[in-house]
């Protein structure tokens, strides 16, 4: 039976920099937000690595109207897969390290500003994407993102300045990867699919992407000389990575990328590591509502 009149609230405890109490009186905030707005409300906290999938999943059984994600990119990602293709609309309450669906779709990054958002919010459809069989709704790909993934993932400490020194410190040792995309060689410094046009902190790496038109942007960024890589981060920031002669985008709706050896990669900056060397990226268009 629908149950269309119930908010849930999926909160990851160990996102952001928010104390426990911090997190505690936006919890009190949500609840009364959304019982004033004439909606039965529920916080559940997760415990473990994909619980914010099965709370959702069983959100979406139950028929329940509005599910919302307070946590960082991860928290949203597996709150967001088990809505996909459903009737049930995500909220987001931005409360990570880059937050870069959150800043592409305009959520406010105060916490009580965008639960009023996720409350009164009307759903809109947006697209998203899949590698390698995992679900993305911002950005995913290989090469120095997707090695900068998996080195942040093992650091003790999280956030945007833990981020810089760990690419900073990783970029001076990387180099470039070979691929076959769709049957064409390349060598490349990273290989990204956006669906929003960022990964996070306004770095900007498909500035004209659409998230809601049934194509992702490929985009590729060729080996350049060392010398080059401020003026490529200014650009990265300032949303004009578009004029550089090292960066190349296209839109598709499906690519097949094969390397040497088995896929690391990342999905919304998510670090996973395929067994196999070759994967399958592709859109899913209209496929998840978002409350804005």
């Amino acid at each position: 039976m629908a149950n269309t009149s119930t908010l849930l609230a999926i909160v990851n405890p160990l996102s952001g920099t928010a104390t426990a109490a911090q997190k505690a009186t936006l919890q009190q905030y949500l609840t009364d937000r959304a019982s004033r707005a004439g909606y039965t409300p529920e916080v559940i906290v997760t415990t473990h690595a994909g619980h914010a999938t099965e709370l959702a999943a069983a959100a979406v059984q139950r028929g329940v109207g509005r599910v919302v994600a307070i946590g960082g990119d991860g928290t949203i990602n597996e709150t967001a897969r088990a809505l996909r293709q459903s009737g049930t609309a995500l909220g987001i309450v931005p409360m990570g390290s880059g937050n870069g669906l959150a800043r592409h779709l305009g959520v406010p990054l105060d916490a009580r500003r965008a639960i009023d958002k996720a409350v009164d919010g009307r759903p809109v459809l947006i697209d998203s994407g899949e590698i390698g069989g995992h679900p993305f709704f911002c950005t995913a790909g290989l090469g120095f993102e997707a090695h900068v993934a998996h080195l942040f993932a093992q650091q003790p400490v999280r956030g945007l300045a833990t981020y810089i020194r760990t690419a900073y410190g990783a970029f001076w040792g990387y180099k470039p990867g070979r691929y076959t995309i769709n049957g064409v060689e390349k060598t490349l410094f990273s290989l990204a699919f956006a669906n929003a046009g960022q990964f996070g902190n306004n770095a900007w790496i498909a500035p004209r992407a659409n998230i809601a038109d049934g194509r992702l942007d490929q985009c590729e960024v060729r080996p350049f000389p060392k010398s080059m890589s401020g003026g490529l981060v200014w650009r990265l920031f300032n949303k004009t990575l578009e004029g550089s002669p090292y960066w190349h985008g296209q839109p598709v709706v499906e690519a097949t990328v094969e390397t040497d050896e088995p896929l690391r990669i990342h999905a919304d900056g998510e670090p996973l590591l395929l067994p196999e060397s070759q994967c399958t990226v592709r859109v899913l268009p209209s496929s998840l509502l978002v409350l804005l």
